[in-house]
């Protein structure tokens, strides 16, 4: 069985159904916070890694490690309180979309200069959930910048992204989101994934009917056809389906099902983070074979093209939007000829999450300074 909306991560906390576990309660944002805050730091350690000659496993490892190690040092003194992995880090590179996580039985995939790597991984704590991605090129830096189709690539995806998250607001239409995100992808001349924008729609609707107003934002760009395919890399990263039971027949079967319980909960998980590969990759057939388990499938765009992912996490607050996940992109580094021009897009671009209070408004007394280039927004 695979996983049909190949989503790259939890997209709410669903099971908190109970009022304390609104936005409403501070110890609730308080613990989203935690979360992104060592989200976006095993994001910038992995992304510090990424050089010509790392291997992709290992930076796998290194993003899962970080989270383990901060998140192993919270909330002690909480008996019950979960905490962790909320996405295995995923490194995939060029045409390949997502969900990479290779076995380290697997011949190591090992990184040269210029391809265009996506990294995606996730924490919790008490089920809260914060992850990100970002795209990077393999030795670029401002003196050695990126241009073309690469540069025009990340650039959009990044730019569709900000777009995306500053239009959650109650009055805007779901529909209206999806064409401002066809437009800016137009402008850069590069074309979103077809299953990935379908599930940043299904995400906005189900936004608007939940007390707690969670939104992981994630975006993939091509510059090919934007579609995508499995070509049968092996599925590793899985999740439980809680509402389907099965009595296991095999023990390599039940061993690991309990092991997963335990270690990962509800939440996804990679076979890689389990010492024992062999075992694992025996229980994990039954149990995906009868629904137990679903599995994000390493899904690729055609080949010779490239695609971007950028991600963020976005608390909708009374006051306004909390952008908790999600790194700045270096606009020096990547030199794109295109730009957004559309002005209803740049006015979206350049507006501020939270609205400006009415007396600081007031206060100004001279015209505002010229806003940054639209790339340049964080």
């Amino acid at each position: 069985m695979v996983r049909k909306d190949s989503e790259s991560s939890c997209s709410s906390d669903d099971s908190h159904q109970a009022e304390d576990y609104t936005l409403a309660n501070d110890a609730i944002v308080t613990k989203y916070g935690v979360a992104a805050e060592i989200t976006n730091a095993a994001l910038k350690a992995v992304i510090a890694a990424v050089k010509e000659g790392a291997v992709v496993g290992e930076l796998c490892d290194l993003g899962d490690k970080f989270i383990l190690e901060r998140t192993s040092k919270l909330y002690k003194k909480e008996k019950g309180l979960t905490k962790g992995i909320a996405m295995p880090t995923c490194i995939s590179v060029d045409n390949c979309i997502c969900h990479f996580s290779p076995l380290r039985s697997e011949a190591p995939v090992v990184l040269k200069n210029g391809q265009v790597v996506k990294i995606d991984l996730g924490t919790h704590i008490d089920g809260l959930i914060a992850t990100a991605a970002h795209t990077v090129v393999v030795g670029a830096s401002k003196t050695n910048k990126v241009t073309g189709k690469i540069a025009d690539l990340i650039r959009g995806t990044y730019d569709a992204l900000e777009v995306a998250v500053r239009s959650l607001r109650p009055d805007t239409q779901n529909m209206d989101i999806t064409k401002n995100i066809d437009r800016v992808a137009a402008e850069y001349g590069v074309t979103p994934i077809e299953n990935m924008e379908r599930n940043n729609d299904q995400k906005l609707k189900r936004l608007k009917s939940r007390s707690t107003k969670l939104m992981p934002s994630t975006f993939f760009f091509s510059t090919g056809p934007g579609k995508s395919k499995d070509l049968d890399t092996r599925t590793t990263v899985f999740k439980k389906n809680e509402s389907v039971q099965y009595q296991l027949k095999m023990k390599a079967s039940r061993v690991f099902y309990t092991e997963l319980n335990k270690v990962h909960g509800p939440m996804p998980f990679s076979l890689r983070g389990f010492e024992e590969e062999v075992k694992a990759k025996m229980g994990v057939v039954e149990c995906e074979k009868y629904g137990l388990l679903s599995g994000y499938p390493v899904l690729y765009e055609k080949e010779g093209e490239f695609v971007a992912q950028f991600k963020a996490t976005v608390l909708v607050m009374p006051n306004g939007l909390l952008k908790i996940t999600g790194l700045p992109l270096e606009t020096e580094v990547y030199e794109s000829e295109a730009t957004l021009k559309d002005p209803e897009l740049v006015t979206i671009f350049k507006s501020a999450l939270k609205p400006k209070k009415k007396k600081d408004a007031a206060k100004k007394d001279a015209p505002a300074a010229a806003a940054p280039a639209p790339a340049k927004k964080a």
